[in-house]
């Protein structure tokens, strides 16, 4: 007897955009119809921890907004070493923005830091929002200004904090990430060996 095939079993979870509309709303107020018209341009995925989101060379094809979980952006040098350039916990936005907006080829990764869930939008959908609701350049643009800031002090700190002072601001910066990051990525982040890191926090324990 004939039998009709069955249909692959799709996996679905609700996506809860409030995290992201009070974010937005901090800076822009949106109409209900503007509302659900950039909702509707949103995607839903989750992520596996290690899993790639984007590859150096690769085209940067979307912006990724994180719901639960962290993900990471990091480099990696002609020795093999990797320097995190961001963390993007819940309520982050991240993306290697250069390859977003020439759509050349990444110098950046992307990955999970840990199992995690993200909304995100695509390149041609982002474009035409900013074409049809101008509003969303001014947050866009707020939140680039921000990013900018902070990486203009990052550099600033590299060249002129301690370890110890760096570490400190990491702190700030990440208030939720500091328990729960593998202290090989925070080494990373603030430019300094897992052993180093470690012994320096073991010294700030015993004082």
């Amino acid at each position: 007897m004939w039998h009709r095939p069955r249909k692959p079993v799709l996996h679905y979870f609700t996506m809860d955009h409030t995290l992201l509309l009070s974010g937005i709303a901090k800076h822009i107020s949106l109409e209900k119809e503007e509302e659900a018209y950039f909702v509707s341009l949103l995607h839903q995925k989750k992520v596996r921890k290690k899993q790639l989101l984007l590859e150096e060379g690769e085209i940067n094809s979307k912006l990724n907004y994180v719901t639960e979980g962290c993900l990471r952006s990091y480099a990696v040098d002609k020795n093999g070493f990797e320097h995190v350039l961001q963390f993007a916990p819940p309520g982050w936005w991240i993306a290697d923005m250069h390859s977003i907006l020439t759509q050349k080829p990444a110098r950046l990764n992307i990955d999970a830091i840990e199992d995690s869930e993200i909304i995100f939008m695509l390149k041609p959908d982002f474009d035409a929002l900013l074409l049809r609701m101008p509003k969303f350049e001014h947050y866009f643009r707020i939140l680039a200004q921000n990013a900018l800031a902070t990486y203009q002090y990052r550099q600033i700190d590299h060249l002129s904090l301690s370890a110890m002072e760096r570490y400190a601001n990491f702190c700030q910066l990440y208030p939720s990430l500091i328990r729960s990051l593998p202290q090989k990525q925070v080494a990373s982040y603030i430019g300094v060996t897992p052993e180093f890191l470690s012994k320096m926090l073991n010294t700030m324990i015993i004082k």
